[in-house]
């Protein structure tokens, strides 16, 4: 048995912040489980990734890492450089395999109103994207309420566009224990492509009828997918 139970996490992704996941923490905090939710700069997954892996092995004792949609992309590449990960789990995410970006396995599903509803916004010489907020809702939060949607959408963090050009390293799901669940209302990964990646990878899978925003939704059901990824690796 582990001598302690594993540390969750939590990495938000693109349009998102660390908020996403109060409901979450809250949940896993419940059963005993530590969660953190980790600031992600949503410049692109190798760097972002290496963030993640510095404040994983801040933390003594075993982790399991937590993504949200490019979060996970951040998660596989962090795993890397950890060696105190201990399983992966994907929440309506990407996991990627080596060599493959987002926007090259995006385009191997019919595509949705995402890519036609980001706004560019320069920062220097670098540009940023984030979803115009009239379409966020539906996009992005379509079970949540109005207000509180408004809010998310007000609230987003952009991403850099490179980010979805730049290409993974090493999948860290070909040799970490991985679960992956799928919200099939989700308007922005295409439900096919995350069940396809939840198979490539060989996930644990479960299905939850909700939107991207799966953790602000129904934190209870996220929660409890995380928690049975902690408790799996306390027995090992």
């Amino acid at each position: 048995m582990s001598e302690k139970k594993p540390t969750a996490l939590l990495v938000h992704g693109a349009f998102a912040d660390g908020g996403s996941w109060a409901g979450v923490i809250a949940e896993l905090e419940n059963r005993g489980i530590t969660a953190i939710a980790v600031p992600n700069d949503l410049t692109g997954a190798a760097a972002d990734g290496r963030k993640v892996a510095a404040l994983a092995r801040e933390i003594d004792g075993p982790v399991v890492l937590v993504g949200h949609s490019y979060g996970g992309a951040v998660i596989t590449s962090a795993a890397n450089d950890a060696d105190n990960v201990t399983a992966l789990v994907y929440v309506t995410a990407f996991a990627l395999d080596e060599g493959e970006g987002l926007l090259e396995l995006l385009g191997r599903f019919p595509a949705n109103e995402l890519g036609t509803s980001l706004a560019p916004h320069q920062f220097g010489d670098d540009t940023y994207l984030s979803i115009v907020e009239d379409k966020f809702p539906e996009i992005f939060a379509a079970d949540v309420p109005a207000g509180q949607s408004r809010v998310m959408a007000r609230s987003q963090r952009p991403i850099a566009a490179a980010a979805f050009e730049e290409k993974s390293g090493a999948a860290s799901w070909k040799r970490l224990p991985s679960y992956y669940l799928v919200a099939t209302a989700d308007n922005a990964i295409p439900v096919e492509a995350q069940r396809a990646m939840a198979e490539r990878a060989g996930s644990k899978t479960t299905e939850v009828d909700a939107s991207h925003a799966v953790a602000v939704s129904q934190p209870l059901a996220v929660a409890e997918f995380v928690a049975s990824a902690v408790e799996a690796g306390a027995a090992r």
